[in-house]
């Protein structure tokens, strides 16, 4: 069971490293087709993606971190604290952005927490 958390855990923060990417560096490339917006509207938004693109790297960061906690209590706590962080993003960006977000995002970070949960 951990073996799978760990690669759930692993998996998020792989796809907060992709938005990182796609928001920092790629948002006026590759953003159009993966929002479906033209690209002078993404034009206008290109410093406040890359905000944002920051902030999921933090997101990154924490869930990476938890790879190099060795007391469980506290490997438990952080990977959790990520986690919410996670699934409260992606349940706002679905609510507010478009729904694919909540599956992206939001639905991977909920059964790592399950699963840590329930263990």
């Amino acid at each position: 069971m951990d073996l799978i958390i760990k690669i759930i855990i692993g998996l998020v923060a792989l796809i907060h490293c992709y938005i990182l990417w796609l928001e920092m560096f790629a948002w006026t490339t590759r953003g159009p087709k993966a929002f479906n917006k033209p690209l002078a509207e993404l034009e206008k938004s290109k410093v406040l993606a890359a905000n944002q693109g920051l902030y999921n790297g933090f997101l990154a960061a924490g869930l990476i971190w938890t790879f190099f906690i060795s007391d469980a209590h506290w490997h438990t706590n952080i990977a959790l604290f990520f986690l919410i962080c996670v699934a409260v993003a992606g349940i706002y960006g679905a609510l507010t952005v478009t729904k694919k977000i909540f599956f992206i995002q939001a639905v991977p970070a909920l059964l790592a927490m399950i699963l840590i949960l329930i263990r």
